[in-house]
């Protein structure tokens, strides 16, 4: 369905959401995985949502400031699901609106009572795409504000139910692109901008969203609008929304940052207690080898729309199990991945779903990371340890699986444990290779430059090779782009004529051959002690090592560095 464009149809903030509902007619669906639209750049959403007790059924008046950066374009997609195959859930396009700069202070103020949202657009809204006419074609560097309304049931992304108490919660869930289900944006990975999220709901309920609180009113009898503004440019997956009986604990500001905690009112001591550490210890840690925290607040939110964690900026979301008052180790670290992933993958985002592990590869290092600096080398390697037999395990049945995708068009297959353990340990591996000082100067040049921005594997490669001068097209190529767990080394050695004689294979499947730097360390009977790294690079080869002592043993690894298995025998 089109319809043309009636120039000076001018419509109240306040009418659409007050209104009665009105039933649209159903589209045929139409798949959207990955194409963003060439020659726009949004700069912001504003999305006001009304939600009630009686229904599940939502209604929304979304506007989006749009730049644009090449001219003659004449019209705009945005991402938002539609009612298909005449089911009940998904959205029903009421109206959408197109106004100048010149409204930018009405339409962009979040929640004013009236305004003029500017001229009615045609619009045709198929499966997950709605297509907006503009009134003519936007010459570059104009900006156009955008105002959709629509209704109806979200297929996901906002779970609506109840929490393990049995009470009606809100909670967001957008990870990868499921921000579309209830909120029509650029549904991509890397589309940031910044947001402003107004939320009208019963005054029974608290409601929390990214950013900063602006204004908290009732509006009407036992209706209450709560305002959030994200003032830092964050993708949709990033965007959160939880509204619900919470209980709120402000434990001040740390390094200017204000610190929350949000949990069932329930679980008020039990989540006031387990969410305090160790919160603001992960911020120093990171803000003092990483770069400055990126965002206005830090807030740990007790939701039932995830199991583990979600890291939406500002506001992460913990599992309806996360709180047991115990601090458990679990859920330790997983708060400590989560906020890492503030630095990784909010702050810093992948370019790409392709490059996911930039953002849980990195949180999953970095977790590991914090915990060598506050419990030591010995938990930390255990850590590292423990996850190498899970990554040859998973290799045993996908032994062509590849870190980075291949322009992934099924988003459920956008991440599997790999990219979180294997994706630590390369990483763990690229340091050992560049040495932890320079691996370190990397991450906060890395940091630094795309800061706020998008990176790619190949930016975050660059990077290590500016600060190391070394070529890694090799290391990364091997580990990243190629199937194999690691390194299957087999071999064995005697002692001869004050020299270990070591043969060393590569058993890995497919003919992979890796070449990497191994650590050998040699222990005598009388505990005399050697080390020395040889280079592997070839299927199969001898060395001839000088060790001014007969070993009793030959540990392969000895430190934790390589992601290998290996079985050494004495001939």
């Amino acid at each position: 369905m089109q319809r043309r464009p009636r120039r000076g149809a001018l419509i109240a903030l306040s009418s659409v959401l007050i209104s009665a509902l009105v039933t649209g007619s159903v589209v045929p669906a139409a798949a959207d995985t990955y194409p963003r639209q060439r020659g726009i750049d949004v700069q912001e959403y504003v999305f006001r949502v009304s939600v009630l007790d009686e229904t599940d059924e939502i209604r929304g008046l979304a506007t989006t400031e749009i730049r644009f950066v090449e001219s003659g374009v004449g019209e705009v997609y945005l991402d938002l699901t539609g009612r298909t195959g005449g089911r009940d859930e998904g959205m029903t396009v009421e109206g959408v609106w197109v106004a100048t700069g010149a409204a930018e202070d009405v339409v962009m103020a979040g929640s004013p009572e009236t305004a003029e949202l500017g001229t009615r657009a045609g619009f045709s809204h198929t499966g997950d795409r709605l297509r907006i006419e503009l009134p003519e074609p936007a010459t570059a560097e104009e900006r156009v504000f955008v105002t959709v309304a629509y209704r109806g049931v979200p297929v996901t992304g906002l779970i609506i139910g109840p929490n393990k108490y049995g009470d009606r919660t809100f909670f967001s869930d957008n990870w990868p692109s499921k921000a579309r289900n209830w909120l029509p944006t650029v549904d991509h990975i890397a589309e940031k901008a910044r947001m402003q999220m107004v939320i009208t709901a019963p005054t029974q309920y608290q409601v929390i969203s990214n950013g900063l609180l602006v204004e908290e009113t009732d509006i009407a009898p036992g209706l209450r609008r709560t305002h959030w503004r994200q003032s830092i440019p964050i993708p949709p997956w990033n965007y959160m929304v939880g509204i619900a009986r919470f209980a709120v604990d402000h434990l001040g500001v740390y390094r200017g940052v204000p610190v929350q905690t949000w949990v069932y009112a329930q679980d008020r001591d039990a989540g006031f207690y387990d969410f305090s550490y160790p919160t603001r210890e992960v911020l120093g840690f990171l803000s003092d080898q990483v770069g400055p925290y990126a965002y206005e607040k830090l807030a740990n939110v007790q939701s039932n729309s995830v199991r583990g964690g979600m890291e939406a900026a500002t506001a992460i979301l913990y599992g309806d199990d996360s709180v047991s008052g115990t601090r458990s180790l679990r859920w330790r670290d997983v708060i400590i991945h989560e906020i890492a992933h503030q630095w990784f993958g909010n702050a810093v985002t992948e370019s790409d779903w392709d490059d996911a592990w930039l953002s849980e590869g990195f949180a999953t290092y970095f977790t590991s990371l914090f915990i060598e600096h506050t419990y030591g080398r010995d938990e930390f390697a255990r850590r590292m340890g423990g996850t190498r037999g899970g990554i040859f395990e998973f290799y045993d049945s996908r032994p062509e699986y590849t870190i980075v995708h291949d322009n992934l068009s099924d988003m459920s297959q956008v991440l599997t444990r790999m990219q979180y353990q294997k994706g630590a340990w390369i990483l763990h591996m690229l340091r050992h290779r560049v040495g932890t000082e320079t691996f370190w100067q990397g991450i906060r040049r890395y940091y630094a430059r795309y800061f706020n921005g998008q990176a790619s594997t190949a930016q975050f490669r660059a990077v290590m090779e500016e600060v190391s001068g070394q070529d890694l097209e090799q290391f990364f190529q091997q580990w990243l782009y190629q199937g194999s767990a690691g390194l299957l080394l087999d071999g064995d050695w005697h002692y001869e004529n004050g020299n270990v004689e070591l043969s060393l294979a590569q058993r890995q499947a497919g003919g992979t051959v890796y070449r990497m730097p191994v650590t050998l360390e040699f222990v005598g009977v009388d505990g005399d002690v050697a080390r020395v790294e040889i280079e592997v690079s070839e299927t199969e080869r001898a060395y001839s090592i000088p060790v001014e002592f007969e070993p009793g043993e030959i540990t392969i690894d000895p430190d934790t560095w390589l992601l290998a298995r290996a079985r050494l025998g004495v001939r």
